[in-house]
This record gives structure tokens, sequence and C-alpha cells, in this order.
């Protein structure tokens, strides 16, 4: 983890309401799939905005993330050779096992860009199968990442792109063909890892969720993110995940 001056190469809207924004660093960023930043808009906004990684290539880091808040409306109007910290990497991120060689990802609204960086990672050395869902077609967006893998579905909430149902229904039809994969990764929001979550334990198959919270540090210090363990304990979303085994964590 290191907190960076990073320098905005690019900053532009990819989607309806979605911004794609890339810095360049002082050095080469090792970042692991699902790992995510903290990034400082500056002025009132003490609190940086936590952002999962798309892609880390060299010394250039790229972000997505969506408008919704005064912070990220303050970002999108950061131009290119502007100078933010951001501190990175954080979280644990998401890890494949060498068995594992079969892995579905599952993904929701600004939950598919953590999933970016899965494809990224592994696509050369696993069959990735994609299942991948927005709202409509004007949110639709990172298909292009997303045809890296063996098996890519993109469906929307409304029918507008793709076949209408969510990503959990096309994952689930996937698997009513015969589809079986070693492994399930996911993030996006927790009713739809709640239903994924159902289908994993009747499948029985393993499944690893990136949880989406609200954060104030982003380094465990300030337990605003905390979330509620099968074991009756609590973890910090930011500092113990945000990647956790569907299994051990309340959705």
């Amino acid at each position: 983890m290191k907190d960076y001056q990073a320098t905005v190469v690019k900053n532009e809207e990819i989607a309806r309401g979605i911004c794609e924004i890339t810095f360049r660093l002082q050095e080469t960023a090792k970042v692991r799939p699902g790992q995510f930043g903290a990034i400082s808009v500056g002025g009132v906004h003490l609190l940086r905005r936590p952002i999962a990684v798309c892609k880390a290539e060299g010394n250039e880091v790229t972000f997505c993330y969506q408008i919704k808040g005064d912070g990220t409306k303050k970002l999108k109007n950061v131009g290119a050779g502007s100078v933010l910290n951001v501190l990175m990497p954080l979280g644990n991120g998401f890890f494949v096992e060498e068995n594992e060689k079969k892995v579905a990802l599952v993904g929701g609204g600004v939950g598919i860009f953590p999933l970016v960086s899965v494809v990224r990672a592994y696509a050369n050395e696993k069959e990735i199968s994609s299942f991948i869902g927005f709202r409509n077609a004007g949110a639709v967006c990172a298909l292009e990442e997303f045809e890296k893998s063996a098996k890519f579905v993109a469906v929307t909430d409304d029918g507008s792109f793709g076949e209408k149902m969510n990503s959990v229904q096309a994952f689930e039809k996937a698997l009513a063909e015969g589809y079986r994969p070693d492994v399930i990764l996911s993030c996006g929001p927790t009713p739809m890892l709640r239903a994924l979550k159902a289908v994993a334990v009747r499948e029985n198959i393993p499944c690893y969720v990136s949880l989406e919270e609200r954060m104030g540090c982003g380094i465990g210090a300030c337990l605003v993110c905390v979330c509620n363990l099968t074991n009756g304990a609590r973890a910090r979303v930011c500092k113990d995940g945000p990647v956790f085994n569907a299994n051990e964590v309340n959705l």
C-alpha cells in the first residue's frame, strides 16, 4: 500500500453515468485482481472515494466509477494533467487456485469493474465464463474486456441489450444447459449477491463475492464498512475483504 501523487492521463464518460479515469504513477503498480484504490477528490470532501481497479499496466492504473454524489461529480470534472492522491492497492482481491480451471464471473452494475481485472489476469490461464448484467442499453460498457472470456453473456434488466434478465439468471440458464464451473467470482449489489449465494449453495460450487460498502479510511481504522459474518463475528470490508467466501458472510 502506498499513497501516490497520481497524474490523470484521461477521464471520460464511457456509458450513461459511468466514467473511466486513468492515472500515471511514479512506478509500476503491483495490483491483484479485485483490489481497489482510495482516491482523494480534494476540496471539502475529506474522505477518499474507494474505487475498484479495472486495469493496471506498467505505471498506469485505470478505475471506473459511477457518478452518484458530490464527490464523484467533482471527480468527473478532473482533467488530464491534474494530480490527485491515490492510496493503493487496498483489500485482499480475488485468488484463483491452481485446480480451479473453469471460472465463472457474475457481475451486475458497477460490480462488473472489479471483474475486468480478473479477465485480464486469468484469461490466458483459465477458462473464463462471464455473465454480466446492466440496467439498460445506456449502461452497457467494457464489453471489449469481457469478450476476452471463453464464454461471454451480457444481459439487461429491461431487455434493451441482450436477453431480458439479470446476471444471476443468465448464469442459472447456463447451469441448466450443462455448464458447471469450478469456482464463482462475483461483485454487484447485495440482492444480486444474495441470490447468487443461494444458487452456489444449491449447486455446491465455491463462491467468492466482493462486497460494495461505504468506506471511510479504506485501511480498517474507522470501522465504517463493517459487515457481519455467519459465525457471529464482524469484519472490515476494506481490510479483511472486500472479497469474502460467500458462505462466510451474511448477505
